[in-house]
């Protein structure tokens, strides 16, 4: 077992419509309006920026994220992830009912030196940090999207 590989799945069911929920997820440079976790995001082109994360634990990621795909029609957007960070993310956003159902995948395996040195011990603490961060994602897009 690779210590520093994470498959993460988060699902998030939002009352608001799919092509609204779309067009926030689709505006990273906004994120750290409505997600405290995402401190930074520098837009370097229209296909790639610099994102910088923090959640519970006192440590940052940072990674760059490049445009691996977008179909508003199907509700998919993707991204390749380099940095403190590789691998690839990808949202889906499909209709559920009267909202809208987001489905979030990862897969990463983790370059930052002090997390990969802290690995095995870490895991399970890694692994929670995640969750509160996504977790504080969904609550903060359901404030944003209602003040829209």
């Amino acid at each position: 077992m690779d210590w520093n590989h994470y498959r993460f799945r988060t699902l998030w069911s939002l009352p608001a419509p799919p092509a609204t929920v779309y067009a926030a997820l689709e505006r990273p440079e906004d994120y750290p309006r409505w997600w405290p976790q995402v401190r930074t995001v520098t837009r370097l082109d229209d296909e790639t920026g610099v994102i910088t994360i923090r959640s519970l634990l006192p440590y940052a990621m940072t990674f760059t994220a490049r445009t691996a795909g977008r179909d508003p029609a199907a509700g998919i957007l993707a991204v390749d992830m380099t940095g403190d960070i590789e691998g690839w993310a990808r949202w889906t956003v499909t209709p559920a009912g009267a909202g809208a159902l987001v489905r979030y995948d990862q897969e990463v395996d983790v370059r930052k030196p002090l997390l990969r040195r802290l690995a095995v011990p870490g895991r399970p603490v890694f692994r929670a940090n995640h969750r509160l961060m996504m977790l504080a994602g969904r609550r903060g897009l359901l404030r944003y999207l209602r003040a829209v």
